[in-house]
C-alpha cells in the first residue's frame, strides 16, 4: 500500500496512554503486514487550552485536514470545567467534527462471548449482541442557534438551545445508516420524538422518504426515544442498524456501550464525505480519576483502530485479524480492571496493549 498520514491526537486524562497503546498495533502492522503508515501527534481539548490558550489550535486542524485519519483518546476533565464553553475541552472536539464535516458517527455495539457475563443485564438478553448506533454528528442542539444564557429585566436566568435539522442533512445520515444496513441484516430503526417535536416530526417524514425511493429492500422501522433506551435495555438484539439524531445518538450510544460490560470497550468512527479524514475514538471519556495509573483499558482505542483499517484504508482483512486478536485475548482471561472478572488475570495498560501484540502474532500465524 502506498504510505498513508495518521494524526495522533492524544488529549486529556487517560487519551494519551490509551492512544500509546494503539501506537504499539500501528508499528506492529508496520512491521508484520506491509503497511506504511506515518503518525505525527498534535494537542486537543484541555491540554491545549493549557499550551495555546485554544481547545483546538489551528496547527492542530491544519494537521487534520492534512491527514488520512485521525485517532482520538480523549478531552475534558474537572480542571477545564470553570471555563467559558467556547473554550472548554469538548469545543475541541466538536470543532474537528464541525470543521471537517465528519456528519456520521458509527458506533458499533459487540458483545464478546468472553464478557457475557460482565454485563449488568443477564446473559440471554446480551449475549451475541451485535448492532451499531449512527448518529449524526454535525447539528441538532449541540450546533444549533440560538443558544446561550441570558439574563432578563426581572432577573431571571433564561437558558436557549435550538434542535434544528434540514432535510439534506436528514437524507445524508439515513443513506450512511442503510448502506451499512445493506452489509449486515437489512433492518434500520430510526430514532426520533415525532409525537413531541416538529423538528424531529421533520426528520421521521425524511428518513421514510430516503427509504421509499432509493432503499425499499431494506427493514424500516420507527420508534421514540423513550421507548428506544426502554428497548436497548429489554431486548436489545431486535435491533440492527439504529440511526438517530445528534443528542439522542450521544445518550442511547452510551447505553448501548454499557450493555456490553464496559465503556472501555467501544470504539467509534465519525466519518464524512469522500476523500474527508476520518476521525476514530474510543466511546469512554477522559477518565481523569485514574489517569496515570496505568489501569485505563485500551482495547476501545485499538478497536477504534480497526475501523479505522476498514473504513479510512479499505484493509478489512488487517481488520479482521485485529479484532480476532482482541477476541483471542479476551478467552484467554486477560482483562483490564474495568472487566475483571473472577479467575481473570488483571493487566495494565500496556500489559493489555502487550497481549493484543503478542494475540496478532498468534492469529496471524494461523490465518497463514
Amino acid at each position: 500500500m502506498t504510505s498513508k498520514h495518521i494524526l495522533l491526537l492524544p488529549g486529556d486524562g487517560i487519551g494519551p496512554e490509551v492512544v500509546a497503546e494503539a501506537e504499539k498495533v500501528i508499528a506492529w502492522f508496520n512491521q508484520h503486514k506491509g503497511t506504511q503508515f506515518t503518525t505525527s501527534t498534535e494537542f486537543v481539548g484541555g491540554i491545549a487550552y493549557d499550551k495555546t490558550g485554544s481547545p483546538l489550535p489551528p496547527k492542530t486542524l491544519d494537521a487534520a485536514r492534512k491527514a488520512d485519519a485521525i485517532l482520538l483518546g480523549a478531552v475534558g476533565g474537572p480542571k477545564w470545567e470553570p471555563l467559558e464553553y467556547a473554550v472548554r475541552p469538548e469545543r475541541g472536539l466538536l470543532g474537528l467534527r464541525k470543521e471537517l464535516g465528519l456528519f456520521a458517527n458509527i458506533r458499533p455495539a459487540l458483545c464478546f462471548e468472553a464478557l457475557a457475563d460482565a454485563s449488568t443485564l443477564k446473559r440471554d438478553v446480551i449475549a451475541g449482541l451485535d448492532i451499531v448506533i449512527v448518529r449524526e454528528l454535525t447539528g441538532d442542539v449541540y450546533f444549533g442557534t440560538p443558544r446561550g444564557v441570558e439574563t432578563l429585566p426581572d432577573g431571571t436566568r433564561k437558558g436557549v438551545n435550538t434542535m434544528v435539522y434540514t432535510s439534506p442533512e436528514v437524507h445524508r445520515i439515513a443513506r450512511v445508516a442503510f448502506e451499512l444496513a445493506h452489509k449486515r441484516n437489512k433492518k434500520v430503526c430510526s430514532v426520533d420524538k415525532a409525537n413531541v417535536l416538529e423538528c424531529t416530526e421533520m426528520w421521521r417524514q425524511e428518513i421514510q422518504k430516503i427509504h421509499d425511493s432509493e432503499y425499499k429492500d431494506i427493514a424500516l422501522s420507527h420508534m421514540y426515544v423513550d421507548n428506544a433506551a426502554m428497548q436497548l435495555v429489554r431486548n436489545p438484539k431486535q435491533f440492527d442498524v439504529v440511526v438517530t439524531g445528534n443528542i439522542f445518538g450521544d445518550i442511547l450510544s452510551d447505553c448501548a456501550a454499557m450493555l456490553t460490560g464496559s465503556l472501555g470497550m467501544l470504539p467509534s468512527a465519525s466519518l464524512g464525505a469522500k476523500g474527508t479524514p476520518g476521525l476514530y475514538e474510543p466511546v469512554h471519556g477522559s477518565a481523569p480519576d485514574i489517569a496515570g495509573k496505568g489501569i485505563a483499558n485500551p482495547i476501545a482505542t485499538i478497536l477504534s483502530f480497526a475501523m479505522m483499517l476498514r473504513y479510512s484504508f479499505d484493509l478489512g482483512k488487517e481488520a479482521d485479524l485485529l479484532e480476532k486478536a482482541v477476541t483471542q485475548v479476551l478467552a484467554e482471561g486477560l482483562r483490564t480492571a474495568d472487566i475483571m472478572q473472577d479467575s481473570a488475570t488483571k493487566l495494565s495498560t500496556s500489559g493489555m496493549g502487550d497481549a493484543i501484540i503478542n494475540a496478532l502474532a498468534k492469529v496471524s500465524r494461523k490465518a497463514a
